[in-house]
């Protein structure tokens, strides 16, 4: 193939030498040297290798060079984007890729694209600070706009929305379980290859039932036919991950099983973690307790190529939590059992289909199965008296069917179709002489969504993006209209506008249940919306900003406004004495995110600050005066400086925010009166300093063996941190009210070490 003309006045020469390296490193240090940007599916360039003389070149001789080397093609267009495509054919190579604006965005592996999507490639994620393995949720937290102040792995706030509003999608599977040890490590393997596309504003039409953000993950769907494995371990589990080939360029099986080992033997890794989470509840006060706790997750998935038109894969991902806890009081003989299971299996099947070189259709179905159970038995004499119960289950299922016409480089056209079935209940249940049911629920909800959208790039003059999806909800008899429009102009070779603004809605989601809060873990339930209590919850999200990238410096600038409709309170979660009943409100967010990056001699460091202002307001409390949002923390910064060096890669990070809201109480003779409003205090504020460091090597020169060591400290100073102060009533208003104070991780050290073959 012949590469177009570069339309540049005069091309400069530059040296540039590449001693077999990876083919994303060499692109990335091309897009440095040369101030382009390539665009390339992630599986063009896997497994590929780059080597290259020192010599000075043009662009153009770089170019064909690499055309020669890695027999890939390249397509420049409009002086700076450079299409990677399999194939000279015109088709291929004008092909719908992401446009990338931002490579390697807080480490190597993530990137940010036109549309304001980031993009996350676990496989050559760079290193971030205290972490030691590519974990998805935990990098995206490093995010700006995105926060975890309660210190978990995936229930974090987006731009001030709610946790319970980031949708969390596994090849098109809806996943609902927050974390393995209550939320302290990411449910999901993070070494499992994979591509993740993390969107916070602007989300295309295909993607509904939450507000805030998406996280959609999709495992490999590559075939290979090579046997690869690799196992490893670290503080806290140990995992294995296996891709097979069963038929030669058909079929294999991708398997990955991890499980925790701390049932047997706890580390210090485990321990400050159990700390953290048991801290303020039966099991951390109590010394002469027995906690059996465990966890595992495992996925399978076989991906099927019947032609080069036709491909097929099927998924299933499981992952699972067993609580047993025992304690007992010799006084009057009685003995307590915790029982506490969390599951979360799902099933998927997907079927993509290329009608010709520009229309592709992609069908799939999914059934997710989430499950909470727990039960608090009481024996006296070993004889059981008595057995409280709590359960929330939701069967998620659903069918979609998308259609993608391709008309050309700057014209993209999708249309598709959306089938969910939710079912979601919960119970409370306590049994002595008699069974009494305390509060239970089940509703159905099906969902029926047709969506549109067209995409059109012009480098000349902007790109746009125009989606419009209509959802009706059958049992409440409901119809939505959710628009979104993202804006792309790039005004030079260095400096681009963004600007976006979308409509959502959300029919499930999470409600305090502090009454019942015998273990005072995971004490929130999933609920559907109803025509009654509990409405449809509306978003509108408005955005606009800018980026600046220009000799690796990166400047990315966006300012935000949220307003939400129909957030649901529960009256007892902000402890009101006039009643137990769910109230309605609004919820007005406003936000800045900036982000600072520049890369220089192997070093990295990157700054980035949020300001939020959220506040709700509800018709019978605080008097219908607005408040500050649960997930208000107005100012939040964090900065980092790693530094890579053949092999071996370190850096070294810090986080500094303000405190959440609480409400101030008084006391008078251990009695907690509240009357200064809600949320009128702030925690104090909140900083630690978090180190990590890995090693990459390889064991042979004769085979492919290869190995990586990693260690990491979180909190490195031992900073003392109060995340949480919250006030619980013993399951009656009649009840004294507790002060539950909750303090962040302390100084917690860790370790890793896998091979790979």
């Amino acid at each position: 193939m012949l590469l177009p003309t570069l339309a540049f006045s005069q091309e400069e020469a530059f040296y540039i030498e590449f001693k077999d390296v990876p083919l994303h490193d060499a692109l990335e240090n091309i897009e440095e040297v040369y101030q382009v940007l390539f665009s390339y599916k992630d599986n063009y360039i896997r497994g590929k290798n780059i080597t290259l003389d020192r010599k000075k070149r043009t662009l153009s001789e770089v170019l064909n060079e690499l055309k020669n080397t890695s027999g890939l093609y390249y397509s420049v267009l409009n002086n700076r984007y450079i299409i990677v495509s399999l194939s000279n054919d015109e088709n291929v190579i004008t092909e719908a890729l992401d446009k990338i604006v931002v490579r390697s965005y807080l480490a190597k592996g993530i990137e940010k694209n036109s549309d304001g999507a980031y993009k996350l490639y676990p496989l050559r994620l760079g290193i971030l600070p205290g972490l030691i393995e590519s974990d998805v949720l935990e990098s995206i937290q490093l995010l700006p706009g995105v926060l975890s102040p309660n210190e978990t792995a995936s229930s974090f706030f987006v731009r001030g929305g709610a946790s319970d509003q980031n949708r969390l999608i596994w090849d098109g599977i809806n996943i609902y379980h927050k974390g393995h040890l209550f939320g302290m490590i990411s449910p999901l393997n993070p070494n499992v290859t994979s591509e993740i596309k993390f969107i916070n504003k602007g989300s295309h039409a295909r993607y509904g039932e939450r507000l805030s953000s998406v996280t959609d993950i999709r495992s490999s769907s590559i075939i290979d036919n090579d046997l690869k494995a690799e196992m490893g371990i670290n503080g806290v589990n140990a995992d294995a991950i296996l891709d097979l080939p069963l038929i030669k360029d058909k079929l294999s099986l991708q398997a990955s099983l991890r499980r925790s080992y701390t049932d047997v033997f706890e580390t210090f890794t485990f321990s400050q973690l159990s700390d953290k989470v048991f801290d303020s509840t039966k099991i951390g006060q109590d010394e002469n307790g027995d906690n059996d706790f465990s966890f595992l997750d495992y996925n399978v998935k076989l991906n099927y190529k019947l032609n080069n038109n036709n491909t097929f894969f099927a998924s299933l991902i499981a992952i699972d939590n067993q609580l047993d806890y025992t304690s007992s009081n010799d006084e009057n003989n009685r003995s307590f059992n915790d029982i506490m299971t969390i599951e979360n299996k799902g099933y998927g099947l997907g079927w993509n289909h290329k009608w010709n070189e520009k229309l592709s259709q992609n069908t799939q179905a999914f059934f997710s199965d989430y499950a909470f159970n727990y039960n608090f038995i009481t024996s006296e004499n070993n004889e059981q008296i008595s057995d409280f119960e709590k359960r929330n289950a939701i069967f998620d299922s659903g069918i979609s069917t998308e259609i993608n016409y391709n008309a050309s480089y700057k014209n993209n056209y999708t249309f598709g179709y959306q089938y969910t079935l939710k079912d979601v209940s919960y119970a409370f249940v306590n049994t002595a002489d008699l069974r009494i049911v305390l509060d239970t629920e089940q509703e159905i909800v099906q969902s029926h969504s047709l969506y549109g959208n067209f995409d059109y790039k012009n480098p000349r003059l902007f790109d746009f993006s125009f989606g419009l999806r209509g959802t009706y909800f059958q049992e409440l008899d409901a119809a939505r209209l959710e628009p979104r429009l993202i804006i792309f102009k790039e005004l030079s070779t260095h400096l681009k506008l963004q600007a976006s603004a979308e409509i959502k809605n959300q029919i499930i989601s999470e409600i305090d249940e502090t009454v019942f809060s015998d273990l005072s873990l995971e004490n929130r339930v999933w609920r559907l919306a109803n025509n009654n209590d509990f409405p449809i919850i509306n978003s509108k999200h408005v955005s606009a900003g800018f980026i600046y990238s220009k000799k690796g410096w990166s400047i990315d600038a966006d300012a935000y406004y949220k307003k939400l409709k129909n957030i649901t309170a529960l009256s007892l979660g902000f402890l009101n004495p006039d009643g137990g009943g769910f109230n309605n409100g609004d919820q007005n967010i406003f936000g800045v995110d900036a982000f600072l990056r520049k890369r220089f001699n192997g070093f990295t460091t990157w700054l980035s600050y949020s300001y939020n202002r959220a506040r709700s307001r509800f018709e019978n409390l605080n008097d219908s005066k607005s408040f500050k949002s649960k997930s208000n923390v107005t100012h939040a910064v964090s900065t980092a400086l790693s530094y890579k060096l053949d092999g071996f890669k370190i850096a070294l990070g810090w986080k500094w925010q303000t405190g959440r809201p609480f409400t101030i109480a008084n006391e008078t003779d251990g009695i907690y009166s509240f009357d200064e409003g809600i949320n009128t205090a702030e925690l104090p504020i909140y900083h630690r300093l978090d180190l990590s460091s890995t090693y990459s090597f390889k064991i042979s020169k004769r085979n492919k063996l290869r190995g990586k060591i990693g260690v990491s400290v979180r909190n490195l100073y031992n900073r003392e941190n109060l995340i949480s102060r919250e006030y619980r009533g013993n399951n009656s208003l009649n009840d004294s009210v507790e002060l539950l104070e909750r303090y962040a991780i302390g100084i917690t050290p860790n370790f890793m070490f896998r091979l790979y073959w």
